[in-house]
């Protein structure tokens, strides 16, 4: 997968919720959440392998948000990528609702 990819299927994502409901920050909580809970879940399971001797049991709470697990550039940008996207397109979109409210009589 290239960089993009999550970020393209997120606004894809986006796109098809604030067309159906109009809430284009819907469309951003659900694309973002699930590429953000899809990264720390294998942040999960890379930290169960490192420290936990493989067993869930051994890893605390905080283990999938231990900067040691996440060491590449492309886990980073698997969720930052599609949640700053995302963000940008409801402002764009709610600034341009706000804009044709205000023209109409």
């Amino acid at each position: 997968m290239t960089y993009f990819e999550h970020t393209i299927a997120a606004l894809i994502v986006q796109i098809v919720i604030g067309r159906l409901t109009r809430n284009w920050w819907a469309g951003t909580a659900l694309a973002s959440a699930y590429f953000f809970g899809r990264e720390v879940a294998q942040a999960e399971y890379r930290w169960i392998e490192l420290y936990g001797h493989g067993l869930r049991a051994n890893m605390p709470w905080w283990g999938p948000f231990d900067l040691r697990v996440w060491p590449k550039l492309d886990q980073w940008i698997d969720w930052i990528g599609p949640a700053v996207s995302t963000c940008l397109v409801a402002v764009f979109a709610r600034s341009r609702n706000m804009r044709s409210t205000e023209a109409a009589p």
